[in-house]
């Protein structure tokens, strides 16, 4: 098959979901800017005159599907405050109209990823899809998630596809993806394996020992970094993820891609470049190639940055075109000084302990 690189592209996600707050309210950060900045980037590098690169629409999906991930309470709650045409769940989610629809499309999006790559009908997806998911539970909104979209993919294979062949979740947003552990804390056919910030000095979820249960001991992992992390330190993990990835031996690869370690995010305490993410993309492509024929899928979730949303994303296409990576200018400044391969380092040596018992480490 001739290299193609699927896209979910849908006006939707560039229009709806308005935030009704105005900045700096955390809440308008999760906006239909997002998608918009990233798409007329994509327009002004003639990324769609590629004939490698093919637009994919979202799924059209019923509740039925929703109903795999979450409770009937939930799900009509969000349906009636979205009748209502505003609300808030929790602290940080808004509501509006258009949330239901949206963050269902959401979730169809990422199942036609998916079903593409499966299908053989692109080599590798990207699912440019909002409101993230990757925080979200069963009968619980969280940091800007709806529908728990990667998760709710996963169970539509799993339970109305009869697909049982093995998963990996690779999570480089910058928070810890707690919703999509929790769906599969136990399930020993999912991996799931998280790259994110972690505050050292108060405590959090998502740390070295958070190890899975049952028949899923060993299947969760944690690799948690210190704020101020640069393109310098940054994939150290690389060489565990593949070993580990390796030895489980995949059928699919999904990269749960959050934007929000990049150095001008508004969320993050990071000082990523686009150049890590374009590193990443060419490592994790090389390594789907090995094991799993290439079936990737990369979905976006966090991010805020408009100014640099656009040229990671594109990043990570050029990585996938096997196209070279450079920089723009704003981009290099010196981070030298911010060099955590101590801390870093120390990090490392403690995940490996922790699972020699589970996977054949060097």
């Amino acid at each position: 098959m001739k290299k193609k690189i699927g896209i979910i592209i849908d006006d939707d996600f560039s229009n709806q979901h308005r935030p009704p707050y105005p900045h700096p309210t955390f809440f308008s950060y999760e906006t239909p800017l997002r998608i918009s900045s990233i798409i007329n980037y994509f327009d002004k590098m003639n990324l769609f005159n590629d004939e490698r690169i093919l637009k994919l629409t979202p799924k059209l999906i019923d509740e039925e599907i929703i109903k795999l991930a979450h409770s009937q309470f939930y799900i009509d709650t969000i349906k009636r405050l979205s009748k209502s045409g505003l609300g808030i769940l929790g602290d940080d989610i808004f509501i509006t109209e258009d949330t239901y629809s949206l963050a269902k499309k959401a979730v169809g999006g990422v199942i036609e990823s998916i079903e593409s790559v499966l299908n053989k009908k692109v080599n590798q997806s990207f699912a440019l899809v909002r409101p993230p998911g990757h925080h979200a539970l069963r009968e619980k909104a969280a940091g800007l998630c709806i529908f728990n979209n990667i998760a709710n993919a996963i169970l539509y294979f799993r339970q109305k596809k009869n697909y049982k062949e093995k998963i990996a979740i690779i999570d480089i947003d910058d928070h810890y993806g707690d919703g999509i552990a929790r769906y599969f804390y136990d399930d020993p056919s999912v991996l799931y394996f998280s790259v994110h910030e972690y505050d050292f000095i108060e405590g959090d979820i998502g740390f070295i020992s958070e190890l899975g249960e049952g028949n899923g001991l060993g299947t969760n992992i944690n690799f948690p970094i210190p704020m101020n992390i640069s393109d310098k330190n940054f994939l150290e993990f690389i060489d565990i993820l593949e070993s580990i990835l390796t030895e489980f031996n995949p059928d699919l690869i999904i990269v749960a891609l959050g934007f929000d370690m990049y150095f001008a995010d508004q969320i993050g305490n990071c000082f990523l470049t686009s150049k890590s993410y374009y590193d990443f993309s060419k490592k994790i492509l090389r390594i789907s190639e090995n094991l799993c024929n290439g079936k990737l899928v990369f979905v976006l979730e966090g991010g805020y940055s408009i100014m640099g949303l656009p040229i990671c994303a594109y990043a990570v296409i050029r990585a996938l075109l096997r196209q070279d990576h450079y920089q723009v200018k704003f981009e290099k400044i010196d981070f030298s000084q911010y060099n955590k391969k101590h801390e870093i380092l120390k990090i490392k040596k403690a995940l490996i302990n922790r699972l020699k018992n589970y996977w054949k480490l060097t």
